[in-house]
């Protein structure tokens, strides 16, 4: 059985046709947009599946969800997908805080991505990505000092 059309305005239209032919779009957005319009078109979904090289199950999806969304959907990840995090609950807190309001055992004067990994039994490299992503760098110093030194 072939699916009907994909009923859709001529704004809706316009709208994934500029997608479909974006180059700065995230590609997920631009081929769902494409097999939409193809949808539209009334072509198969076997047939949109092969042209986009995916399934027909993820073009019954992309139908489904617009259906339900409509643009606003297209190139949207459903909830619950994607890669879970491994850190335990409270992990990222707990780096963040120390890291603000903590000073290492040791008597630095800041913490360094091993330091900090040591302490809470994770990866240097996982500190360094929980620092990127809050913006936090220990250390630079935020303040200056006038020297004394008379030259």
């Amino acid at each position: 059985m072939i699916a009907p059309a994909l009923e859709m305005s001529d704004d809706e239209r316009v709208e994934l046709g500029v997608m479909a032919r974006s180059s700065v779009l995230p590609h997920r957005r631009v081929v769902q947009a494409t097999g939409l319009l193809l949808a539209a078109d009334g072509v198969a979904n076997e047939e949109i599946a092969r042209r986009c090289s995916t399934t027909p199950d993820t073009v019954r999806r992309w139908r489904k969800r617009f259906v339900e969304q409509r643009v606003g959907g297209v190139g949207r990840i459903a909830p619950g997908r994607g890669r879970r995090s491994w850190l335990a609950e409270g992990t990222v807190a707990a780096v963040v805080a120390d890291t603000l309001h903590n000073k290492p055992d040791d008597g630095s004067t800041h913490w360094t991505t091993r330091l900090m990994a040591a302490r809470h039994g994770i990866g240097k490299d996982t500190v360094a990505r929980i620092w990127r992503d809050h913006e936090l760098k220990p250390w630079k110093v935020d303040t200056f000092k006038i020297s004394n030194d008379p030259d």
